[in-house]
């Protein structure tokens, strides 16, 4: 179980999620409209979208030309069986990702804060992770608790079937004065990231993995054919669950930065080897224009994030615990004022 309690003047209110469900208090949240979403793939995992406005005495601001709602996108991803499905999860959170971006711009919402929760099934180290850390997403509980990245061991949320104790459960928020990727961008240097894993896995140091990608080419290069072989051998393709046709192409694309055909060995280390994604920077953006010039909107700080039973804050999960195979993490956000982001970048 998870909550989210939105703190103000008043007494805090509170959002709770159990599984799908998505629980709200009518007194502090209106409604404007929910979705659901149908990943339609192995798993047949979902994920339902709710956008609510925050309500008096919740909302810090009463005037009507500054922005006081909400999405809020509860899932549970399918869990890691095997290295085949790494990829199903990062597209399942591709296909969230792309529903919230469509669903703004078909309502033509101005930059909303977004919150993300449920059950991620994959811990800090893994590809899901550092695929919504370069959209800018945070952890709320790491931010509560001023961990990093690679704090991975400092807490976990779950026992799972395996007896094996992890962090899985995330709420995460994107504020509206953060800068993004291209979500394009951040998709193709995800399925990199993955690309390279996979060579690594196979102890292949950074010159065999280029021999492996050029394959027997006779130029000094990596061709699409050679490419595309060397996906289907690290099973990123060639199956229900693998990579596309189409999806093929566009990391070929990206791959191709001067666009003549063929990746050399600089193009491998750019894009392949060496990429940028995991360089997450938290940019946001300044308020130093005069004001009343800025844009304002409304975005959240993140205020306490406990997890319960307490032992798991340490990274142990107690012995007599058997409520849940999870432990249940309710995080308290403060809504605050902040200039709003008009570009992605």
């Amino acid at each position: 179980m998870q909550a989210i309690s939105i703190s103000s003047l008043h007494e805090p209110t509170t959002v709770v999620m159990v599984g799908l469900l998505i629980a709200v208090r009518k007194d502090y949240f209106r409604v404007i409209n929910h979705r659901e979403l149908l990943f339609n793939d192995c798993g047949d995992r979902v994920a339902q979208l709710l956008h609510v406005e925050l309500a008096p005495p919740c909302s810090p601001c009463r005037n009507n030309d500054t922005r006081q709602e909400i999405l809020i996108v509860n899932t549970h991803l399918l869990f890691p069986h095997d290295s085949s499905l790494s990829l199903v999860r990062l597209n399942q959170v591709y296909k969230i990702l792309q529903y919230v971006e469509s669903y703004q711009k078909e309502n033509k919402l101005s930059p909303t804060p977004i919150m993300l929760c449920g059950d991620w099934n994959g811990s800090k180290r893994g590809h899901v992770y550092k695929f919504l850390r370069s959209q800018g997403f945070v952890s709320s509980y790491d931010t509560a608790h001023q961990y990093t990245d690679a704090d991975a061991h400092k807490w976990v949320s779950h026992l799972n079937h395996r007896g094996n104790i992890c962090g899985v459960d995330f709420i995460w928020l994107l504020n509206p004065n953060r800068y993004r990727k291209l979500l394009k961008t951040s998709w193709s240097e995800a399925v990199f990231g993955m690309f390279k894993y996979l060579l690594r896995r196979a102890s292949l140091t950074e010159e065999d993995a280029f021999a492996f990608l050029k394959a027997d080419s006779d130029c000094d290069c990596i061709t699409y054919s050679g490419f595309c072989e060397a996906l289907q051998q690290l099973n990123l393709t060639g199956h229900c669950n693998g990579l596309s046709d189409e999806e093929t192409k566009d990391l070929w694309v990206q791959a191709d930065i001067d666009g003549n055909g063929v990746l050399d060995y600089k193009e491998f280390q750019q894009r392949i080897w060496n990429p940028t994604w995991s360089e997450q920077k938290d940019d946001v953006i300044q308020d130093d224009s005069p004001k009343g010039r800025e844009e304002q909107t409304i975005g959240f700080s993140v205020e306490n994030a406990v997890l319960f039973p307490p032992e798991v804050e340490k990274g142990m999960w107690p012995e007599n615990y058997s409520l849940s195979d999870h432990a249940r993490l309710t995080v308290v956000f403060s809504p605050i004022r902040m200039p709003c982001s008009q570009l992605i970048s």
